[in-house]
């Protein structure tokens, strides 16, 4: 038998892959965004219209998300992620062949199905795996993971892209995803599916007024974030007027500040869980109505970003682990209708975001963000 030393390393481990596996799906999610010019060039394709695959993968991760975790309630889990993974692997080896634009498309297709099932049991899963004392921060840790991709897997995709070719990126996420395989099939015990939910659940679960004003709250906050973030290359080097290179960096230290927020929630957020999301939400609203003022004073770009950074890491984090509380009885139905809510929060911000840009100009992104996010704190 082994000693309670042990278990509770092994199941730092477990959750420890569970980050892993987060930061390697948020990773090939956003990677087409650094690899697009490329991926348009070698299918002789322009950047608008290649970008469709990033819509593409959205709207599917929404759609699918609620349909296929009921279609999968019952499956035992440990069985059903290694699943995922295998469509995951396979769907990367088909991106990496792609001989036309339109079978990398279904590529992507394949990665956003098993995107959509594996974020809607991942965040109750890791609680389950973690220790009875260490819940909330290995929801963090899974956060962590989550921020890195941002912070690591972006740039060292886009540097073996630009190295090796795009096809490779992919090869490379899918033997990364193998080795991760091997150590989740090594590691995980049999995971009954447990409080999963069925398709009886999703009207109960709308009866639950707190429940359904933190849906709400989903798609307001990430949609305003969207709507600045979507855009906010162009915004910081066309308004701002800083260069490109600088601009990766802004993006980087993005990603950076989703760390901290991870460790900020690790420690703070049991003290006072409503006095977190506000504080963080407040954050994101002065983050968002500040960067009209950096067209005057670039100086404040970086701690503004970082601000920012930390208010909607912050957020999100506050939102998934408050929907758990929420939904003991039906967690994975939960995170699953979160899931496809947070993604059309980023189509529905993107779009919104460039309407701004054609009516009133890329000047006014975070200003009309900021206006949502305080409307959000109104209601709050």
């Amino acid at each position: 038998m082994l000693s309670p030393k042990i278990v509770r390393r092994v199941k730092f481990w477990r959750v420890l892959c569970m980050a892993f596996s987060a930061f390697i799906f948020n990773t090939t999610e956003f990677l087409p965004v650094a690899l697009l010019s490329d991926i348009a060039e070698s299918f002789q394709m322009s950047v608008s219209q290649t970008g469709l695959i990033i819509t593409i993968y959205a709207w599917i991760v929404s759609l699918l998300s609620l349909p296929f975790m009921l279609l999968t309630a019952k499956i035992e889990r440990r069985g059903l992620l290694i699943k995922l993974f295998i469509l995951f692997i396979l769907s990367h080896i088909l991106s990496c062949i792609a001989w036309n634009f339109q079978i990398l498309v279904i590529s992507r297709i394949g990665i956003a199905i098993s995107h959509s099932i594996f974020w809607a049991i991942t965040a109750s899963l890791t609680v389950r795996l973690a220790p009875r004392d260490k819940k909330a921060q290995a929801l963090g840790l899974l956060a962590m993971g989550s921020a890195l991709a941002m912070v690591l897997g972006l740039p060292l995709g886009r540097m073996i892209g630009q190295w090796l070719g795009w096809r490779i990126t992919f090869g490379v996420i899918g033997i990364v995803a193998f080795v991760v395989l091997i150590f989740l099939y090594k590691l995980l015990p049999y995971l009954v599916s447990k409080n999963a939910g069925t398709l009886k659940s999703v009207p109960i679960l709308f009866q639950r007024p707190l429940l359904v004003g933190l849906f709400v709250l989903t798609a307001i906050v990430i949609s305003a974030h969207f709507i600045a973030y979507s855009y906010i290359e162009p915004f910081m080097i066309q308004e701002v007027n800083i260069s490109a290179s600088e601009t990766t960096l802004i993006l980087l230290l993005f990603g950076c500040a989703g760390m901290i927020a991870s460790i900020l929630f690790s420690r703070f957020y049991r003290l006072g869980p409503a006095k977190f999301l506000l504080f963080a939400m407040l954050l994101l609203t002065y983050s968002l109505f500040s960067l009209w003022l950096l067209k005057k004073n670039s100086a404040f770009t970086y701690p503004l970003v970082l601000i920012w950074g930390i208010g909607i890491a912050g957020i999100g984090l506050s939102l998934q682990i408050r929907i758990l509380q929420l939904a003991p009885d039906a967690t994975d139905v939960a995170m699953a209708i979160f899931s496809g809510i947070y993604n059309i929060g980023i189509g529905s911000g993107a779009l919104l975001g460039n309407q701004v840009m054609q009516h009133l100009g890329l000047s006014y992104i975070g200003i009309v963000g900021g206006v949502f996010t305080l409307f959000s704190i109104m209601c709050f």
